[in-house]
């Protein structure tokens, strides 16, 4: 089967929107689609919307969220909720700055549902080797209730969906800097789905999990690796850390298929987490999980969005640069030879008057202006501490 990809997005998910004032933002999927339409590696006939409608969703929903939960997300997307309903909202999480229910939110979030879904499926029924859904990795809601700017777990609503329709294997890969808790937590028994996530060390950033001692619990035990790193960690330790233990991990466990989160939040310019990472990380980590999809599970390979708060410097390169080595687009390969490869001056200028900090001109960072990291040696000899421990039960 050839080497396909397919760019799975729905309108619906740009209405997940909490306030003017939030930082999740989705104008980071806008900016993204017009950066790779701008440079010719987005075109309508690999782009999907999914048709499913809200029946199947919320029947996929089920398989991992409490019918109570939904049904709190359900009376909270009005335009008036009830006073009931607004009474109760803090119980299931939905009244925190974090977290602010708001008007039309069970449809947005549902449809996110269904893009991961329909991308899983397009990889597993052949019609696509890879497929990429921006929209979701929304990876910190738990059964009962929504936490960290996630309502409904779309990551772990499609691994369910993997598990009941195809009794998959799944790796589930997180990046994001912040540790994929919702999902570990879903299948931490589970034998079947291996949930590995690298991230800032909840010693310091939310949501405070995510150390090396969480290996999963019963029959789960030993499907859970977590690569918890210290702050202000760069490039090369970060690079290092996760091709050592993730490489490791995918020949241990020999998924059917990879499900990949790729919160572009460890970046130096993120103003939600402390790591110092740059652009070359989001070049080159793709590659690393693109190879061990075609080493371990036939290519077989969904990729998801997840967090990102600098939407301007960082976000639609980032998640550009995944799409450029899934779709194996030539200028993947351009940035290597010519990492400072500029950016397109129409996007530059389509966006300059939006953006309340100067845009990038190259696709990676000029790191040789960045200001040396105190305490570098340190910090990577913590970190090397780290990924021991991590790979301590992996065979």
């Amino acid at each position: 089967m050839a080497d396909t990809a397919l760019y799975f997005m729905h309108d619906d998910a740009l209405r997940y929107r909490f306030n003017a004032d939030h930082p999740f933002d989705q104008r980071r999927l806008v900016m993204t689609n017009d950066l790779l339409t701008r440079i010719g590696a987005l075109s309508d006939d690999i782009i999907v919307r999914p048709a499913t409608g809200m029946a199947d969703w919320e029947a996929w929903i089920r398989y991992i969220h409490r019918e109570d939960y939904i049904e709190a997300v359900k009376r909270l997307s009005e335009a008036a909720p009830a006073e009931e309903w607004v009474a109760r909202s803090d119980q299931y999480g939905l009244h925190t700055e974090d977290t602010p229910y708001f008007t039309g939110m069970h449809q947005a979030a549902s449809a996110i549902v269904g893009g991961s879904v329909a991308a899983c499926e397009a990889v597993m029924n052949g019609r696509s080797v890879h497929a990429l859904h921006l929209g979701g990795g929304l990876h910190h809601a738990f059964s009962e209730k929504g936490a960290g700017f996630c309502v409904y777990n779309d990551a772990s609503v499609a691994i369910s969906w993997l598990r009941r329709h195809y009794n998959a294997r799944i790796l589930y890969i997180d990046t994001d800097v912040h540790h994929g808790d919702g999902v570990q937590w879903s299948f931490y028994t589970d034998p079947n789905v291996f949930t590995y996530s690298i991230h800032e060390t909840g010693k310091f950033l939310f949501p405070g999990t995510g150390f090396v001692n969480e290996r999963g619990a019963g029959e789960g035990f030993g499907a859970c690796v977590n690569v918890p790193l210290e702050p202000y960690t760069e490039d090369e330790s970060w690079l290092h850390c996760f091709e050592e233990t993730i490489g490791q991990v995918a020949r241990s466990f020999r998924p059917d298929i990879i499900i990949s989160q790729h919160g572009c939040d460890a970046h130096a310019f993120d103003p939600l987490s402390h790591m110092h990472c740059s652009m070359r990380i989001y070049a080159e980590m793709p590659k690393m999980i693109h190879r061990l999809a075609h080493a371990s599970c036939e290519g077989r390979w969904v990729a998801l969005g997840g967090g990102g708060y600098d939407i301007w410097r960082v976000v639609p390169r980032a998640w550009s640069m995944l799409w450029l080595e899934m779709s194996e687009h030539p200028l993947k390969d351009e940035l290597v030879r010519q990492p400072l490869t500029p950016l397109p001056e129409a996007w530059i200028a389509r966006w300059s008057g939006e953006a309340p900090v100067p845009l990038p001109s190259t696709w990676l960072d000029d790191v040789a202006r960045w200001a040396p990291m105190p305490r570098r040696s340190i910090i990577e000899a913590k970190n090397e501490q780290v990924k021991e421990l991590a790979l301590e039960y992996v065979r």
